[in-house]
C-alpha cells in the first residue's frame, strides 16, 4: 500500500516521504480500515519535528484522526464490522499505523460508527480536536445553564467547544483575532463573538454575561489576564495547548479570582474519560449538532506540503486523501 512515513525527527522537506510498505493485517481486537480521508493536527507534525517526539518503531505513518471503511477484522471482533464507515482516533498514539495511508489498523474501540447523515471528511475532522473540546468543557462536571468562554473560536478544538457546549445548553462566547475567524465563530454557534485584541474586550464579554463560569483556553500566557478579568469564584480556566514560551504566572491574581486551572493532554486522560467523551461526539454526530471548518484537501503525494502548510496556522482544516 502507499503510505506516507518518517523514519527520524525533522522537517517535513527532509523526513517525509511517500512509499509502499506491506498493508497491515488486524490482530486480535483490531480492525483494518480502507482510509478515505486522514486529517492532520498539530500534534502530528509536532510530533515528526521531534518538538514533543515519541518512540520510532522502525518507521512511523503519521496521523491520528481519519475516516474510512473497515475492510477487515481480527480475532474477537465481530465480522459483521466489515463494510461499516467509521472515524478513527489515536491511530498513531503508540503505533506505526497512523491514518496517512491507504489502509490503518486499530483496536476496535477507536474506530466508531460514522452515522450516514455525516461526512466522511467530518469524520475524519473529529478526533484529538472533538476529545480535546470535550475534555475541557466536562473534565469539571456540567455546563448546562453556564456561561463558557472559547478562546481561539476558529480553531478546530474551538469549534466543537463551541457546538458541544451549546448543545450541553451552555451559553457560548468566542474570542478571535479578526473578522474572517469571527464569522466562523457565529457560523459554529457561538451566541456572541470578541475581538480579544480589542482594548475593552473584556468589558464587551461583561456586557453579555457579568461572569464566564469555564475558559477553554488556547494561549493561558497570552490570554491569562483576560480570563482572570472574567472569572469568579468556581470559574475553571482549562488550557490545551503549549506556548512557545512558558508564560509567567500571577500567582496573587489567580489567588484573588478564586479560579482553578486545569491542564489537558489528551494522551494522559482516563480510558473511561475518553470512551465518554466518544460517546457524546457520536450522539452529537447523529443529532446533527457538529459541522466541520472549510476545508483544504491535499493528496497523499503532497503530504509535505500538507505538513508545512498545517505549521504555517491555516485556518480550517486540512485534510490528506490517501488515494
Amino acid at each position: 500500500m502507499k503510505a506516507a512515513l518518517y523514519d527520524r525527527y525533522g522537517p517535513a522537506a527532509e523526513v517525509l516521504r511517500v512509499t509502499e510498505v506491506e498493508r497491515p493485517e488486524p490482530g486480535p481486537g483490531e480492525v483494518r480500515v480502507k482510509v478515505a480521508v486522514s486529517a492532520l493536527n498539530p500534534t502530528d507534525y509536532k510530533s515528526r519535528s521531534g518538538s514533543t517526539p515519541r518512540p520510532i518503531d522502525g518507521f512511523q505513518i503519521p496521523h491520528h484522526d481519519g475516516a474510512g471503511v473497515i475492510d477487515a477484522t481480527g480475532e474477537g471482533v465481530d465480522p459483521a464490522r466489515v463494510g461499516q464507515r467509521v472515524w478513527l482516533w489515536f491511530a498513531a498514539f503508540g503505533r506505526r499505523w497512523g491514518t496517512a495511508a491507504e489502509w490503518t489498523v486499530v483496536p476496535e474501540r477507536q474506530a466508531v460508527p460514522l452515522p450516514g447523515s455525516a461526512s466522511l471528511e467530518l469524520g475524519a475532522s473529529l478526533g484529538v480536536p472533538a476529545m480535546t473540546a470535550h475534555r475541557c468543557l466536562f473534565a469539571d462536571g456540567p455546563v448546562t445553564g453556564k456561561t463558557v468562554l472559547v478562546a481561539g473560536g476558529a480553531g478546530a478544538v474551538g469549534h466543537f467547544a463551541i457546538q458541544l457546549a451549546r448543545r450541553a445548553g451552555a451559553q457560548v462566547i468566542a474570542t478571535v483575532s479578526g473578522p474572517e475567524k469571527a464569522e466562523l465563530a457565529r457560523q459554529a454557534g457561538a451566541d456572541a463573538v470578541v475581538n480579544y485584541r480589542d482594548a475593552d474586550a473584556a468589558d464587551q464579554i461583561k456586557a453579555v454575561a457579568p461572569r464566564v463560569d469555564r475558559v477553554v483556553e488556547v494561549a493561558l500566557g497570552a490570554n491569562l489576564a483576560l480570563d482572570l478579568a472574567l472569572a469568579g469564584l468556581g470559574t475553571v480556566i482549562v488550557t490545551y495547548a503549549a506556548e512557545a514560551t512558558d508564560p509567567v504566572l500571577p500567582v496573587r491574581a489567580c489567588m484573588t479570582a478564586n479560579a482553578l486551572l486545569r491542564f489537558i493532554l489528551l494522551y494522559g486522560v482516563p480510558a473511561d474519560a475518553l470512551d465518554h467523551a466518544v460517546a457524546d461526539i457520536s450522539a452529537a454526530l447523529a443529532e446533527g449538532a457538529l459541522t466541520g471548518l472549510p476545508e483544504r484537501r491535499f493528496p497523499l503525494s503532497e503530504i509535505v506540503a500538507a505538513h508545512e502548510a498545517a505549521e504555517a496556522g491555516p485556518v480550517g482544516k486540512l485534510l490528506v486523501i490517501p488515494s
